[in-house]
């Protein structure tokens, strides 16, 4: 049977329709709470007045976005066959939009998150001068124009201040991957230790992924986190070229830790979420940001060309992982190729709510980056991340909470034995005398015969015939070593060969006389010794 295209395309965009149901339900656990969840993505469009209207389609309501860069003639007359128009879908596309309109579309839900111990990151992606660091930063000047990373900041201080019955500790750490090497922006720049290079290592069910050794600043205010963020904002590496005259040459990732636990002590458990605030440095053309269109030449030296090679290199293997990461079949992802994936892990399909924001440059010359920026950010929706809660256990609290069991218990103890009438039990340690008492009674039990054996010993708890049971132990192995030593001194003597077979008797002389007056009869018997006359 032959199906037209329009029945065709129908049937295409079923099995698209069924394979997301499916895809929804695989996805859910029994109870409807949602085991993954993908990374959002929202494309943000830099103001300009020079759009480019004739190559590039917004529509906000769909959140989709078309490039058509048009065919070039071929000098030479060859047909150019390359793919020149390109569609985008994406979770929101705001175009124009103001920075509280960007917090509050996605942002405010990842930082929620975090304040409620899931794991989050925020970062920014796009081509140098696209607006990244505005949009994470905003205007330090201007606080009607702040940023996302100064809006997080103040939501989370607001919440955690609301939550009476939680105890909150906020710590901040600031750090730059610049060629390739991590800095701590909250070290003064003339600090030796701020020039180390650190160790990125993961803790399994704890912290995750972290940079070992970076400066880690418990602040108790908005006040003081905003000014570890300026303050490491303005220690960051810039340089000026065409495109950008404030050009960020390295990747910066501020991270807010939370550590929440109940004030009322109840629960010794501890959980920790993370906030990422990444600003990527921009993906470059030396072409482009050497040459002026006007015919100003930048002076563009060796430290430059240094520096663009790695910032494209890290975000070429950022681009690897996203791609290792979006497709079906499981693959190995070289996280560990770059600072930057290594540093990313937990973000990119790890346990973590992440939101990208891809910015474009939305003119005519321009289209090649945008279109290299809104691939990776179509390919960023299918990486699948995990977002849960990470608890500790707090030792401190844990050993007072058993303290306080422990006392809880004795106590109980103490009230079931008066009413049972057993008065004389104790649950304290013994007492050296009272350890003598009770080897005495080992002793005479070891001595006395099976009549009078079963009247010699009585248990008056568990304690009790444990501490029975270890000074058997301790008889047992003196009697061994007394064993061991007639058997030593008789061979030596030339009395009894050196090989003894079992049952073979130590504790008795020539005369065969008892070798112990005390009554405790030593003899070998192949595993053991036995106890008696």
């Amino acid at each position: 049977m032959r199906y037209s295209a329009a029945e065709r395309q129908a049937g295409t965009l079923r099995a698209a329709g069924n394979l997301d149901r499916g895809t929804q339900k695989a996805a859910q656990k029994p109870n409807g709470e949602s085991m993954g969840k993908t990374i959002k993505v929202c494309v943000r469009t830099r103001p300009t007045a020079q759009f480019a209207a004739g190559h590039i389609a917004i529509d906000a309501d769909r959140n989709a976005i078309t490039i058509d860069k048009g065919h070039e003639a071929s000098p030479d007359g060859v047909c150019n066959n390359a793919q020149s128009r390109f569609d985008f879908r994406f979770h929101h596309v705001l175009h124009n939009a103001s920075q509280d309109t960007v917090y509050e579309t996605l942002a405010r839900d990842v930082v929620q998150d975090v304040v409620d111990g899931i794991n989050g990151t925020i970062m920014t992606y796009g081509q140098t001068g696209s607006g990244k660091t505005f949009t994470m930063l905003g205007d330090m000047n201007n606080y009607v124009h702040r940023g996302v990373a100064p809006r997080a900041l103040a939501h989370v201080f607001a919440d955690v201040a609301a939550r009476i019955e939680t105890q909150y500790t906020v710590v901040c750490t600031y750090m730059e991957i610049y060629n390739e090497r991590i800095f701590d922006l909250l070290k003064a720049l003339g600090d030796e230790d701020a020039r180390n290079d650190y160790q990125i290592v993961e803790e399994k069910g704890g912290r995750g992924v972290f940079v070992r050794g970076l400066t880690e600043v418990e602040v108790a205010s908005e006040a003081e986190a905003l000014n570890l963020l300026y303050s490491g904002q303005l220690a960051r590496t810039t340089a000026q070229h065409k495109l950008n005259r404030n050009s960020n040459r390295s990747h910066s990732i501020f991270t807010v830790t939370l550590r929440q636990q109940s004030r009322s002590g109840v629960s010794e458990k501890v959980v920790t979420s993370k906030l990422n605030l990444v600003d990527l440095a921009g993906s470059e053309r030396l072409k482009k940001t050497m040459e002026g269109a006007d015919g100003t030449a930048y002076d563009v030296d060796a430290t430059m060309k240094k520096e663009s090679m790695y910032i494209n290199q890290s975000l070429t293997y950022l681009e690897q992982c996203v791609v290792g990461l979006s497709k079906r079949a499981p693959q190995h992802v070289a996280y560990r190729q770059t600072k930057l994936t290594g540093v990313l892990k937990d973000s990119l399909g790890g346990n973590c709510a992440t939101l990208l924001f891809a910015c474009m440059w939305a003119e005519s010359a321009h289209l090649e980056e945008t279109v290299s920026t809104l691939r990776l950010a179509q390919r960023m929706m299918r990486v699948q991340n995990t977002a849960e809660k990470v608890q500790t256990t707090d030792p401190a609290r844990l050993a007072r909470k058993q303290e306080r069991l422990i006392r809880d218990l004795r106590q109980e103890l103490l009230m079931h034995d008066a009413l049972a009438d057993r008065s004389g039990v104790k649950y304290d340690p013994y007492t050296p005398e009272e350890q003598a008492i009770i080897a005495a009674q080992c002793r005479r039990y070891a001595d006395a015969d099976e009549a009078r054996a079963a009247d010699l010993l009585e248990f008056d708890s568990v304690r009790q015939m444990r501490e029975m049971c270890a000074q058997f132990k301790k008889l047992l192995r003196d009697a061994e070593a007394k064993a061991v030593r007639a058997r030593t001194a008789m061979t030596s003597a030339g009395g009894v060969p050196t090989g003894l077979f079992a049952g073979d008797e130590v504790g008795m002389g020539e005369d065969g006389g008892d070798a112990e007056a005390a009554g405790v009869g030593d003899a070998e018997a192949g595993r053991g010794l036995s106890l008696g006359r």
